[in-house]
């Protein structure tokens, strides 16, 4: 995985494109990462689009795991999972 700022991307674009093939390239502003970036292909784009979305549906629900060890008792109600889910869907926006 290789770290490119924000600033190099904007002034040296080709660089980061080579690195596609072999790695992802996270993009940084001010130190912080903002951005992924991996190198996708025609015949494979749906099934990364796919990929990148499961997982991203399993890392919301596995934060709602983490909330629900945390709080004792009764597990969420079906409304407080749902409101949890509409919450991570709009902080990605």
């Amino acid at each position: 995985m290789k770290f490119v700022s924000v600033r190099d991307l904007r002034l040296n674009p080709r660089k980061v494109w080579q690195h596609l093939d072999d790695e992802e390239v996270i993009i940084t502003s001010n130190g912080k990462p903002v951005a992924l970036l991996t190198g996708v292909r025609d015949a494979t784009m749906e099934k990364e689009i796919a990929a990148r979305r499961r997982a991203r549906a399993l890392m919301a629900l596995d934060e709602i795991h983490e909330a629900a060890r945390e709080r004792p008792g009764a597990p969420p109600s079906k409304a407080e999972v749902e409101r949890e889910i509409r919450t991570v869907r709009r902080a990605r926006r």
